[in-house]
């Protein structure tokens, strides 16, 4: 696989991670829990840290919230989840970490939207006590700018100053040049303040596939600061997944991107840790980071009447998935393993072949035995009810051989 070229940025210390540099493209996620309920929000960041999330963001709004930071904290560090956590601050944060300094100190990372800071003269005061207290604590800062809640004056500047031009362009442009220039000017300003340029991620959220692409393109050519990539607001299942798989492939594929979130709408009762899958998935997928064995399966046929091999499949890849917490530090190199769970004759000796280990259980009308070929050579025939049992039997033996 031809490697990508990433865009050089500066390396920004988020606790004890990297981010940007040559550091490894970073997975975070986000809780939706009641950041001033203690446990359920502890509880929640401990999932997601599980699922493979290396960087958490909880809401900041309340006092509440803001006491509840430093013991949740605590309440992860004596369970061993040492992730970092990222205060999410909107119209209040100057207020909350100037009351609230062990709230401060706690977090690793700050969260602010230069739309929702204040406006005129406060709008300057409040985002440097923000910045200050940043300095003060020598934490990270992601200057998050979001189409949703644009700074409105630096729009209607822009869009006056547009209106003089002998061709104006089109209003869709203007909102792309104020969402780089808001979160260009706001970092400046942050350097101006004290905070080093190492201390800061960027990035400029839209919900529309080709917007995002547009203004990350636009940004990524006038910095080298760390940036944020995500899709806004990406909505729920399927289309959620698709869109933001869609935007971030394109900017990943050309370098651009430190650190990734996908902000799915779960649906009701669902998992908040599927974000973190999918973002997992999409830079193993693209070769940019390996996080779990890859499951190769085809997708079925009229040759694959049963629906055996696709719960062999389903079972394989959920089994790979929660074994990775323990397999991640006793077998170093595993999640760079391929397993096949192919259906029938026509591909699965081959794509079997190709895997570190592969089945290719029989199709319809094919003798009732399942070849099973590791690195490349048949090595048992597996045959009768265990064959499922069988199998992971074998893939256990695989890790522990190879990776041991």
């Amino acid at each position: 696989m031809t490697p990508v070229t990433r865009h050089q940025t500066r390396a920004v210390r988020v606790g004890h991670l990297l981010v940007g540099g040559n550091a490894p493209i970073v997975v975070q996620s986000m809780t939706n829990t009641d950041s001033a309920d203690i446990e359920a929000t502890s509880r929640q960041v401990a999932q997601l840290a599980q699922a493979g999330s290396e960087l958490v963001r909880l809401t900041v709004n309340s006092d509440e919230a803001a006491a509840a930071v430093p013991r949740i904290r605590e309440r992860l560090d004596a369970r061993g989840i040492d992730v970092p956590l990222v205060g999410d601050f909107h119209f209040n944060g100057h207020k909350l970490l100037a009351k609230h300094p062990a709230c401060a100190e706690a977090l690793a990372k700050y969260r602010i939207n230069p739309g929702n800071v204040g406006r005129g003269k406060k709008r300057d005061q409040q985002y440097a006590s923000m910045i200050e207290t940043a300095c003060r604590y020598d934490k990270a800062v992601r200057i998050g700018v979001n189409w949703g809640s644009l700074d409105q004056e630096l729009v209607v500047r822009l869009m006056d100053e547009n209106q003089q031009r002998a061709q104006p362009a089109d209003s869709s442009v203007i909102i792309h040049q104020a969402m780089v220039l808001s979160a260009l000017e706001s970092a400046h300003r942050a350097e101006e303040l004290g905070l080093g340029g190492d201390r800061i991620v960027l990035s400029v959220k839209m919900s529309g596939v080709q917007d995002l692409v547009a203004v990350y393109r636009s940004l990524a050519a006038q910095c080298d600061y760390a940036l944020h990539l995500g899709l806004t607001e990406a909505g729920m299942g399927a289309k959620g997944i698709v869109a933001s798989s869609a935007a971030l492939a394109i900017l990943l594929q050309q370098g651009i991107g430190d650190t990734i979130r996908i902000s799915l709408t779960p649906e009701p009762g669902g998992s908040r840790t599927q974000e973190v899958i999918v973002a997992q998935e999409i830079l193993q997928s693209m070769g940019l980071r390996s996080f779990t064995p890859s499951v190769v399966a085809c997708p079925g046929c009229g040759r694959t009447l049963s629906d055996y091999f696709q719960k062999l499949a389903q079972d394989i890849q959920h089994y790979l998935r929660a074994q990775m917490p323990q397999w991640h530090s006793r077998y170093p190199g595993v999640e760079n393993m391929t397993v096949a769970v192919m259906g029938c004759v026509v591909n699965g000796p081959g794509e079997s072949k190709h895997a570190n280990i592969g089945i290719s259980l029989p199709g319809t009308g094919e003798r009732p035995v399942a070849p099973v070929y590791v690195d490349g050579e048949k090595t048992v025939t597996l045959k009768g009810e265990r064959i499922a049992e069988d199998f992971q039997q074998l893939v256990d033996a695989y890790v522990q051989n190879t990776y041991g």
